[in-house]
């Protein structure tokens, strides 16, 4: 394979431009919602020590992913990519598991003197069409994998949307993890009006664990809260509640200020009530690898991605938890801590599974 900084010098050699690691504890969250349903989007069999994933651009332009089992080969180099510092990824054949035409995800850079990215045509000697090019998620739809990379982008961006709550928001059901709802309140706005610059939105970019040699992946997002600009409809939840409330209008307040409308209804939620049931669940019933995984937070906390069907949940074990739905494009729940989501985050964090 050639490098990122390498000339492509023959048909049979991958100029790389981006790599992911493949593990039950760290996979790109497009491919599933825990690591055997991320191995099966690939064809793979989901062994313990897990995958690398090496994109890039045959001589000809066209994408490939190539997979190799040297996993450490490539976490080490998104590890030196995530510094600033150049590392040339060039895994041996001999670790070279399979080679799918495409790519999984959306990678905003290409390789200089070779044909823009586009998929490779059919092999003639296979005997057949071969298979279907992997593809991205389509940013301009909302599904499972917008859902869950919008989970990845909160915790990536986790200060960012824990700030748009601010000292007062008044979190509805103190006890949201088991459905009960106490008093009322007001909260921050989930969205910005068409991509304006006054808040986070959800991106369906560079993949968790997905960097590039020589510069970022990119992909057009879907903004949480899209279409709920100023002056629109949207709604606070918390917990198993939502207040109703309105964006203010132009000057009225900036972003993370919600004005309620009068009166402000409760509305018990069941989505996300089933969801937060679902998750309690998990400590009964432990779910497959990947579908708890747990990574480093400032100030010995641990930062949380809890997915299930239909739902994702990001959090940290010290403070609260942001969930998205698939039945709510684009929306984000923040969840308040209460009495009992600190026992819940602490119970799923104590059986995820941790990068080594």
């Amino acid at each position: 394979m050639a490098g990122t900084g390498d000339a492509v010098a023959d048909d049979d050699s991958l100029y790389v431009l981006t790599a992911a690691l493949l593990t039950p504890a760290q996979f790109p969250s497009a491919l599933g919602d825990d690591y055997a349903a991320a191995c099966a989007a690939l064809a793979l069999e989901p062994c313990a020590e897990g995958y690398g994933l090496v994109l890039g651009q045959d001589a000809g332009g066209a994408r490939w992913t190539v997979v190799v089992d040297d996993v450490s080969l490539v976490a080490v180099a998104i590890a030196a990519w995530d510094c600033g510092m150049e590392y040339d990824l060039s895994p041996d054949d001999r670790s070279v598991v399979s080679a799918l035409p495409g790519w999984p995800l959306a990678v905003g850079v290409a390789a200089p003197g070779l044909a823009r990215p586009h998929d490779p045509p059919p092999d003639p000697e296979a005997g057949g069409p071969g298979p279907v090019p992997l593809t991205p998620p389509d940013p301009e739809t909302w599904g499972p994998a917008q859902r869950r990379m919008g989970a990845d982008e909160i915790a990536h961006r986790w200060t960012s949307w824990r700030d748009r709550l601010d000292d007062g928001t008044a979190f509805v059901g103190p006890d949201a993890a088991n459905g009960t709802q106490t008093g009322t309140g007001h909260g921050a706005g989930t969205g910005s009006d068409d991509g304006a610059e006054d808040g986070p939105g959800i991106g369906a970019g560079a993949e968790d664990g997905a960097r590039t040699g020589n510069g970022t992946g990119a992909g057009n997002g879907v903004r949480a809260g899209d279409g709920a600009g100023p002056g629109s409809e949207n709604h606070v939840r918390d917990g198993t509640v939502a207040v109703a409330g309105k964006w203010p209008a132009a000057g009225g307040g900036g972003p993370g200020t919600i004005t309620p409308t009068a009166p402000s209804p409760v509305v018990a939620h069941s989505g996300l009530r089933r969801a937060l049931a679902e998750a309690h669940a998990y400590l009964d019933a432990p779910p497959p690898p990947g579908r708890i995984r747990s990574s480093f937070a400032a100030e010995d906390a641990r930062m949380l991605r809890v997915d299930g069907p239909g739902w994702s949940m990001v959090a940290r074990t010290d403070d609260v938890a942001f969930v998205l739905l698939d039945d709510e494009p684009g929306e984000v729940f923040p969840v308040g801590r209460g009495a009992r989501l600190p026992g819940l985050l602490e119970a799923l964090e104590a059986i995820a599974v941790r990068p080594v």
